[in-house]
């Protein structure tokens, strides 16, 4: 017989316990940082639908909280989730400027980054009663008067903002000129925009499918860098507006959490983005799924942060 140490017996047994199945979590406490009707909002609750369709969770509880580009619920998770390997909060790449745009004291570096879960170009919409047929026309408005073109979208520092901002700089008009309306959730752009209270909206596509498809909006340009099969919708590009962007959205724990907490939460998001369910979620929205967590994602992240950073002072909007 070989004599094993103990802390040999340890080191095994705690490799066995991270290699065992995954066990489900028995209530998640999930952060929605915005409003309903949005796309956090249509994130978190099909992530959540997911995981329970998957098994690796057994009920979940969700929380919006929306503002500041998600800062108000982040700065809520932060304080109330400390230690805690039960609760997550969804974010992404909009959180990542607003905290930079508010000088938010409570920043992503301050929860643990589990998993990116998706990716989605923006659309620029207008009314159906709109005159604006293309980018041709609504570039022509915005050399004219700057000022008159409102573009309606998510929090201030977010995707939608640096998307106007980054059209206005490649048309010539200074950016710091770009009239932007932020919204606290998508179903309040929604309104604003059928109700023609903005000129143009801007977001993720899967916020404004149905109102496209149904005929109430016209989609005038995409902002990935060639067309979407299915999406009938002609590019920035194309139109002759060298700008491409792509949103994506994650999922965070709480600070304090241990090693193990971690990994569960790690394995019990992964079998959801596994599930079937997950899959028909893709399909719905068409989002991209380009799932990576752990370390890679924590990287991710802090490479996002320099990049947006970078974005908001070339167009002079960090101050």
């Amino acid at each position: 017989m070989f004599a094993i140490s103990r802390t040999r017996l340890a080191a095994v047994a705690a490799a066995l316990c991270f290699a065992a199945p995954a066990m489900a979590l028995d209530s998640v406490k999930m952060m929605i940082p915005a409003n309903p009707g949005g796309g956090w909002d249509q994130t978190g609750r099909n992530l959540g639908a997911a995981m329970q369709a998957a098994g690796s969770a057994k009920s979940i509880q969700y929380d919006n909280k929306g503002g500041a580009a998600g800062t108000i619920g982040l700065a809520q998770f932060v304080n109330s989730a400390k230690g805690d390997g039960s609760a997550v909060m969804i974010g992404g790449m909009v959180m990542v400027g607003g905290i930079i745009l508010n000088k938010s004291t409570v920043t992503l570096s301050q929860v643990t980054p589990i998993a990116r879960l998706t990716g989605e170009f923006e659309v620029l919409v207008v009314p159906a009663s709109s005159p604006i047929k293309d980018m041709k026309g609504l570039v022509a408005m915005l050399k004219a008067n700057p000022g008159s073109v409102s573009w309606g979208g998510g929090s201030a520092g977010g995707t939608d903002h640096l998307l106007a901002g980054m059209i206005a700089r490649a048309s010539g008009v200074d950016p710091a000129k770009v009239n932007y309306i932020p919204y606290k959730g998508g179903g309040e752009a929604v309104a604003s925009i059928l109700g023609g209270q903005v000129t143009v909206g801007v977001s993720g596509w899967g916020e404004f499918a149905e109102h496209v498809k149904s005929g109430k909006m016209r989609a005038i340009a995409l902002s990935s860098p060639a067309r979407i099969p299915g999406i009938e919708v002609p590019t920035l590009k194309e139109q002759g507006i060298d700008v491409e962007l792509f949103n994506w959205r994650g999922i965070f724990a709480g600070p304090g959490i241990t090693p193990a907490q971690k990994a569960e939460l790690i394995a019990a998001v992964e079998k959801a983005v596994k599930s079937p369910a997950w899959q028909e979620t893709l399909k719905k929205f068409d989002w991209l799924g380009i799932y990576i967590a752990g370390d890679e994602f924590a990287k991710y992240v802090e490479d996002e942060n320099k990049r947006i950073g970078d974005i908001l002072g070339s167009l002079g909007l960090k101050k």
